[in-house]
């Protein structure tokens, strides 16, 4: 078949027919070429993965499957393939690739011995921080059972401010945790949100709910993905979704096209707020009117909200945003005459949490849907919080066709997980006294010590992100490096690509990775890193594990961690092995378990010092969050007879009995409990039940957030316990407004506007999820380079031609790509897609493959941190939310020009080469169709 087109042999020709005696066999398991997690059956003929389609009978993707998803096939045959552990030379520098085979009895000696020493003396000189993975919470367990405060996942630089904006307003979020009722829905609005989330059941959402004749608006600086499906694009600057919000919120106050009743029933807009402290004080009877508590003025929530949108007229959001003022009425409108003189009542009995009984559930058919568009900015936390008031004034939370829950949320506001506050809590062989990460509810929960000291390492916690519920892993490196807040000696990397993609100042950040104290010694002295894939960041390895593909490994996609659910009730989902590791690779949760026991720490570790799980599916089965609780990492087929569901104590056969119904539990809620959930009583009594919350109590929305005015309170020294050291006192109080408000992300205050007029952002294409798939033989061919999209008006305005080479620029640095004109994008932003370009030699790939020759990475433009106005210990701080440490990514402010004709036609910057490590390579035989040689 095609035999001329391509150099190698394929995988597999679906022409032929099957060998004599060939034993053909199907298997399921759950995808993870991206975070969707659909399910998947697996075709293997004499034990070899042949073919990949969708399970028809998963709740989440139903039978669908995407490119990424029916490639994962090639991450088996990947070139880049780690199958051995590896040390570096000895005598030989990080990154000159220079490394030797050695045994896991090996590996596991090293670390034991030296992880053993740090957690005797000094535990938060370890940390752990973690890419996407999908076991956060047996890593997290893990880090605080070690006793170090410095643990992570990759929230800080996806999506925090979306999870904490939306948690710390209404309980729950976008993403896993809620999303747009699109089956119940009549207007749908899609805002900063790339092809990649959620990919195959968004994609199945919006054609049913197009064919049904709801209407599609998309706001984004580019059309491109779902947005160009939509039926209107609305083009808006980055950065500025929060004015809009704003202007949104004031128009349907204005005209009264909001739910009154909702509003006055399941937020606090009538409590009253002491206009002296800010605090609520009580609750009133209307949604305006000064009232007197204790004999002080105190004004509703409501309208003190409306006082603040006053001024945020259509005419000041245009100017911010360049949309037009008629069209951001015109938008207002729309929302509130759908969701008020479209809404219907499915007839669903239900009960409130105040025993009233009601008939039916009232649908308000607007749906959203944001991401990180709206995230990725300094100014996100608000933003976010612009957008759930907005969606609350509709009365579109957890009713039909508006933003439904997924559990285990909604949670209580803030949710009941506190981070460690004191030195106290670390102390050497001994658990954390807290968990790893969680969520403030005041100053007193800031994880500071008796100086305001940050106690972790990327500052997570402190005064200069309070809110940081999933830390700053992309300040980990340059803090470490610098000492700030003080030095450590071992940090573990599982599947986060820190030396390229996964870190902003990427040329620097590498050169901190190979740089020596005075004396001579690594000013990060010890870094192992655990991945599959020979990437960017291994060559600055110490110590490398060869991690397993989603194929060769048990997985649990946890309901104490990152679920499945659906609207209509709790999912989890776990991966079983089709196929034998490769090589000598190890799963990650398997080596966790292993020195979980021969550090002994006390959650892996019998009372006698004996091991106490054989292994990570023994840890899932028998693990539970408190002795005799019944709660544990999978809610399917517990108890002795698999007969309990959610809760119940550990069943030996749990895997079989997900194997058997093809990797996946799906417990359905009567109709009475899937709607209304902050205020349902039968749900909260349920949710209490499951572990999911600690008390069934409503969980009323923070139109106004009295969390947040506790730490302005801190800030204008008027509230007794810890305070903000003083260069950071006027950023707490402007940041912490318990009412959104849009300002321009803190970036433009250290940037020539007018010199660097552009915007620059990046989305991650349809076809490849984060770095990882720039070595899949089949993606490559829908991309294997990026070029920056710019508007024609724009680039012609500065001489640059199609196709041509550029120079972009920004304060921080500097990079040479191929320009390509698109009319889907607004005429002051530019993007490209993240993490196709790659370094010369990373993941095997040869030294001419496009990906190191025409692909480039953005990240060079950007700074991982900011000047400090009023200075500080370095004078510097994240360039970050101040709220919750969100990267900005997205705030960069670029120029861009032609390129000379005699310059080289190849991105820069370049770097040396990396080498091939042991025990990677190509294999020959499972070069993809039409793949040719590149």
């Amino acid at each position: 078949m095609f035999d001329f087109l391509r150099s190698t042999p394929p995988v597999h020709d679906p022409l032929e027919p099957p060998a004599p005696g060939a034993a053909n066999e199907v298997k399921h398991t759950t995808c993870y070429m991206c975070a969707c997690r659909c399910g998947i059956r697996v075709h293997l003929r004499d034990g070899e993965v042949r073919y990949i389609d969708g399970n028809p009978d998963h709740p989440l993707n139903q039978g669908k499957i995407c490119a990424k998803g029916s490639s994962g096939i090639m991450k088996q045959h990947s070139p880049a393939r780690l199958t051995v552990p590896l040390k570096r030379r000895p005598g030989t520098a990080r990154g000159d690739g220079e490394y030797v085979e050695i045994s896991w009895d090996e590996v596991y000696a090293i670390l034991t011995e030296r992880l053993g020493r740090i957690r005797a003396t000094d535990p938060k000189r370890f940390a752990l921080f973690t890419g996407r993975d999908q076991m956060q919470a047996l890593t997290a367990l893990w880090a605080r059972q070690f006793g170090t405060p410095n643990y992570a996942a990759h929230g800080g630089f996806c999506s925090v401010n979306m999870a904490a904006g939306m948690i710390y307003s209404i309980g729950g979020s976008f993403w896993e945790f809620g999303g747009p009722d699109l089956e119940h829905a009549r207007l749908f609005v899609m805002i900063g949100t790339a092809e990649d989330h959620h990919s195959n059941p968004l994609k199945t959402a919006i054609s049913k709910f197009k064919r049904a004749g709801g209407r599609f608006i998309s706001i984004n600086p580019v059309r491109t993905g779902y947005s160009a499906i939509a039926h209107e694009w609305i083009p808006i600057r980055p950065g500025t979704d929060g004015a809009l919000f704003m202007a949104l919120i004031r128009e349907l106050i204005a005209t009264g096209e909001f739910d009154r009743d909702f509003v006055a029933r399941h937020t606090n807009a009538m409590d009253l707020v002491d206009l002296d402290s800010g605090l609520i004080v009580g609750t009133g009877d209307a949604l305006e009117g000064e009232r007197e508590v204790a004999g002080k003025p105190a004004r509703p929530a409501f309208e003190l909200l409306r006082e603040r949108v006053a001024d945020c007229t259509p005419e000041w959001a245009s100017a911010i945003t360049g949309i037009p003022a008629a069209r951001i009425v015109a938008l207002a409108r729309e929302m509130g005459e759908t969701a008020m003189r479209g809404a219907f009542e499915l007839p669903i009995p239900w009960t409130d949490t105040d025993g009233v009984e009601h008939a039916g559930v009232v649908a308000r058919p607007v749906a959203f849907h944001a991401m990180r568009g709206l995230a990725a900015h300094s100014n996100g936390f608000q933003t976010i919080r612009a957008l759930a008031i907005l969606m609350s004034l509709l009365g579109t939370i957890d009713r039909p066709g508006g933003f439904r829950h997924k559990a285990p949320f909604p949670k209580a506001i803030p949710p009941g997980v506190r981070p460690p506050n004191s030195w106290d809590q670390v102390r050497p062989m001994t658990p954390l006294g807290a968990a790893p990460l969680g969520f403030p509810a005041g100053p007193d929960d800031l994880a500071v010590g008796p100086d305001g000291e940050p106690i972790r390492i990327d500052k997570g916690f402190s005064w200069e992100h309070p809110l940081s519920a999933h830390g700053l892993m992309h300040n980990v490196i340059t803090n470490a490096w610098r000492g700030d807040p003080y030095r450590i000696d071992t940090l573990l990397i599982f599947m986060a690509n820190m030396a390229w993609n996964s870190t902003m100042n990427t040329t620097q950040v590498r050169a901190m990775l190979n740089d020596r104290d005075p004396g001579g010694e690594y000013r990060i002295p010890f870094i192992a890193v655990c991945d599959a894939f020979a990437s960017e960041m291994t060559q600055y390895a110490d110590l490398i594990l060869p991690d397993t593909t989603y194929l060769e490994r048990h997985d649990a996609m946890s309901l104490l961690d990152r679920p499945i659910s659906e609207f209509d009730g709790p999912v989890d989902s776990v991966r079983i092995p089709v196929v034998a590791p490769k090589g000598q690779c190890k799963p990650f949760q398997e080596v966790l378990i292993e020195l979980g026991w021969r550090l002994k720490l006390p959650v892996f570790t019998d009372p006698d010092g004996g091991r106490k799980y054989q292994g990570y599916e023994d840890f899932i089965v028998r693990y539970e969050t408190a002795p005799g609780s019944g709660i544990g990492f999978l809610g399917g087929w517990r108890g002795a007879n698999g007969d309990k569901s959610l809760v119940g104590e550990p069943n030996p056969r749990q895997w079989e009995k997900y194997a058997e119904n093809h990797c996946v539990f799906h417990h359905e809620l009567p109709p009475g409990m899937q709607y209304m959930r902050n205020w349902n009583r039968d749900y909260l009594a349920f949710a209490r039940q499951a572990g999911f919350n600690g008390a069934p109590e409503p969980i009323r929305i923070h139109l106004y957030s009295p969390v947040m005015q506790e730490f302005r309170l801190a800030a204008q020294g008027r509230r007794a316990g810890k305070q903000p050291p003083p260069h950071l006192r006027a950023r707490i109080e402007r940041h912490f407004d318990p009412l959104p408000f849009w300002s321009p992300p803190l970036e433009y205050a250290a940037t020539d506007l007018e010199k660097y007029p552009l915007n620059a952002i990046t989305q991650r294409p349809m076809a490849m999820y984060h770095s990882w798939d720039s070595q899949n033989a089949w993606l490559r061919q829908i991309h294997s380079h990026n070029y920056l999209m710019v508007n024609p008006a724009t680039a012609r305005a500065a001489g640059i031609e199609d196709g041509g080479w550029i120079w972009v620029e920004s304060q921080w640095g500097r990079l040479r790509c191929m320009c390509r004109y698109s009319e889907a994008v607004e005429p002051g932003t530019v993007w490209t897609w993240n993490a196709i370009g790659k370094s010369r030699g990373a993941w095997n790939l040869g030294p001419q493959a496009d990906e190191s020759s025409k692909g480039f990475l953005l990240n060079h433009l950007i700074s991982e941190e900011l000047p400090l106005p009023g200075g500080g210990p370095v004078g510097t701080v994240s360039n970050s939310d101040p709220v919750t440490g969100q990267a900005g990514w997205y705030d960069v402010r670029v120029r861009i020009s032609p390129a000379d004709p005699g310059e080289p036609k190849e991105v820069w910057p370049r770097f040396p080469a990396m080498k091939q490590m042991p025990g990677t390579g190509i294999i020959r035989k499972v070069q993809a169709y039409f793949a040719g040689n590149k």
